[in-house]
């Protein structure tokens, strides 16, 4: 009888042990669908949905496919940065409130990122088609980003097309765009006006050289 009652719990404890386990073995499996936020989804061939941000405790997913988010905040932020541009231009950034943060701490996209807007650290490869861009988050694309608005990124490489905007930090590349700026930029710039660090010009502007560094 004492046998027993020492065994039934252990048995008991053993099961959740197992269950735990399975829970995050199957996190890691690639699945064909997968949405967010879900501590249970990591690894997607197929289809991603996030239909909001993830707050505080971020995990990383990894998308081999299509990643849709669908934050309604999207399609509210276009008249809320219409109203604060003024005050954003004349800091000379539109977006630099964001940490920067190891390639392996991001979310990572191999194909289309199509979404309302982003606001967790992703590196998109391929194709991003943003509405609102990425906002307050470090953002790295790897190929081209068109958007009806404006493009907010950290970091691209490739081409970035939008009728307003395009706004990064380090760029290599192509920017179309009524207004086209990147502080570490390489490149050329098609746009009402272009600014890089190397000059400041309408209609087109250009920067090949590395910057010098001091010393």
């Amino acid at each position: 009888m004492k046998a027993q009652f020492f065994l039934i719990p252990m048995l008991l404890f053993s099961s959740l042990i197992y269950a735990s386990d399975t829970i995050k073995v199957d996190s890691l499996k690639p699945q064909v669908v997968g949405f967010s936020p879900s501590k249970n989804t990591r690894n997607i061939n197929g289809v991603l949905f996030k239909y909001f941000e993830e707050d505080g405790d971020f995990t990383p997913r990894k998308v081999n496919g299509l990643g849709v988010g669908g934050n309604i905040i999207g399609v509210f932020f276009p008249a809320l940065l219409f109203f604060n541009l003024s005050d954003a231009m004349s800091k000379g950034s539109l977006n630099d409130d964001y940490e920067v943060v190891p390639e392996n701490k991001m979310n990572k996209i191999n194909g289309v990122q199509l979404s309302l807007i982003n606001m967790e650290p992703t590196v998109t490869n391929g194709l991003e088609i943003n509405v609102s861009s990425n906002i307050n988050t470090y953002a790295v694309t790897n190929g081209m980003a068109v958007s009806p608005l404006y493009n907010l990124h950290h970091e691209i490489k490739g081409v970035s097309v939008a009728p307003f905007a395009n706004v990064g930090q380090k760029c290599r590349g192509l920017q179309i765009g009524l207004y086209n700026s990147c502080k570490d930029f390489r490149g050329i710039q098609i746009g009402g006006w272009n600014e890089n660090g190397k000059r400041k010009l309408p209609f087109i502007n250009w920067n090949f050289k590395k910057p010098k560094t001091n010393g």
